[in-house]
Parts: structure tokens; C-alpha cells; sequence
């Protein structure tokens, strides 16, 4: 399971995320986005930064870094990035922040030492998943997180217990959604063999009516639709009857396909 893509995800689907692992909150913290960008000369692909609202004055652009497993230039490749992106940005921003979230202190690279400084400095926050604390008593956006690191034989039962925590603490429906969608997605990446009826009962809840689950699911029957037209062995009409799909969604595949 690639648990950096999980957690790009839930930055997606809840921006504001990132600041409940800081402890300096900008005012328009609920305004932010959550994107990937590109440098060039030379070319970066930057996959998570939170971009503060381009309405206002400039505020702080946060870098975010998922790191689980080992990377030994992790931090040259992130300063690097992040450096040429706040100077070629330079009066959008005031300032930048960075967080790194690591599984365990053992992620980490080994030789830190030239960049002591900046990781030392109030700029640099470094995250350890497994130092967080219990699952059942953090926060519950920082308990999806934590949960993304629990082993498959536990991960169920503690999916359940956060859910069952949305529904008892949250009021707001929009939350209380966000949460639901947190958790099935961390869910359906950990348990990519299982239905949607084995995770439906797996978790008590209806994975039809999460809109995360509709998107997997819709991903899959995409690939699927693209290797049969690939092969052009099926008609339109039988791809999208086998893969649930719109006759309009698979003649736009189709199009993608005679355009390569």
C-alpha cells in the first residue's frame, strides 16, 4: 500500500488537515488549497503544497512531505524544491513553511548534518506518525493519519472506533462526511482485494454512499474500459455495459486512445 498517495489524498479532499500537525494556524487556514506544482529550469514536481488564498495579502505557502519509507537525499531533493519554488513565487508568499510526516524516526535519512540550520529553525516541522499517541485519543483528523500506519489485523477495528467517534462528536454534517472519507480511503487502499460488500461489512457503513469509494471504483472500471479498447475487440456499447460505465465515458476513453 502506498501510504504517501493516501495521505495527498485526504490533503485533497481536507486542506486544512495540515494544521491540526501545527502549531501556528493562519487565519485563512479553511481558504487554503492543496496542490501539486511545477518548477521549471530545472524541472520539480512538487507534490503536496498548501497554497494560501490568492484574495489576500500574501501569506505562507507550507510544504508538505510524506515520507514511509527510507530516502537517503529526501531533505537535498525537498530544499531544493521548495527554495526554487518560494524564489520564482517570491511575491506571492511572505513566508514558507515545511512538514515532513514520517511514519518513524527511521525514515528519516541518515547524514542530516548540512542542514541543521533548517531543520532546527521554526520553519521545519518533523512528523512521527507512531509518536503521536493513541489513536483513541487524538484528534480525529490526526487519528486518520495515525491509522494509515496500523497493520491490516488492527486497522479494522480501529477504522470502526473513529467512525463511530465521528458520529458521536461531530455535529456538522460536512465533518462528520470528511471524516467518513478519510477513513474509507485509507481503507480501500489497505484492502485493495476486498468488494465493496466485504469492506461495507468490514466497517458497518455503505460504500456506495462514500463519494472516495465511487472514485476507486470508477479509476478501476476505467483501466478496464481502456485495455478493451486497446485490444478493439469489443464494441462501446458491450465495454460500457461489462464496466458500468457511460457509453459518453467510454467513447471519451476511446478518443484518448486513437489520439496516441
Amino acid at each position: 500500500m502506498r501510504r504517501d498517495a493516501i495521505f495527498y489524498k485526504l490533503f485533497q479532499q481536507t486542506p486544512s488537515l495540515i494544521f491540526e500537525l501545527l502549531d501556528a494556524v493562519p487565519e485563512t487556514a479553511e481558504r487554503y488549497r492543496f496542490e501539486s506544482v511545477t518548477v521549471k529550469e530545472p524541472t520539480f514536481l512538487i507534490d503536496g503544497v498548501f497554497l494560501p488564498p490568492a484574495d489576500q495579502p500574501p501569506g505562507v505557502v507550507i510544504f508538505a512531505e510524506v515520507q514511509m519509507q527510507p530516502n537517503q537525499r529526501l531533505i537535498e531533493r525537498l530544499f531544493g524544491e521548495l527554495m526554487t519554488y518560494f524564489y520564482r513565487n517570491r511575491d506571492a508568499f511572505s513566508d514558507w513553511q515545511a512538514v515532513l510526516i514520517y511514519a518513524s524516526r527511521s525514515m528519516e535519512q541518515n547524514d542530516t548534518y548540512p542542514y541543521r540550520a533548517l531543520l532546527n529553525s521554526d520553519q521545519v516541522h518533523r512528523i512521527y506518525l507512531n509518536e503521536l499517541g493513541a489513536i483513541e485519543e487524538l484528534p480525529l483528523g490526526v487519528a486518520a493519519m495515525v491509522l494509515t500506519i496500523e497493520n491490516e489485523a488492527s486497522a479494522p477495528e480501529k477504522a470502526r472506533m473513529l467512525l463511530q467517534r465521528a458520529d458521536q462528536e461531530l455535529a456538522d454534517l460536512p465533518m462528520k462526511q470528511g471524516i467518513i472519507e478519510m477513513v474509507s480511503t485509507i481503507i480501500a487502499y489497505m484492502f485493495t482485494t476486498l468488494s465493496r460488500q466485504e469492506i461495507d461489512e468490514m466497517l458497518g457503513t455503505k460504500m456506495e454512499d462514500v463519494r472516495v469509494f465511487r472514485e476507486a471504483k470508477e479509476e478501476k472500471a476505467q483501466e478496464i474500459a481502456l485495455n478493451f479498447l486497446k485490444q478493439g475487440l469489443l464494441s462501446v456499447e458491450a465495454i460500457a455495459q461489462g464496466t458500468g460505465l457511460t457509453i459518453e465515458q467510454v467513447q471519451q476513453l476511446q478518443a484518448q486512445v486513437e489520439e496516441k
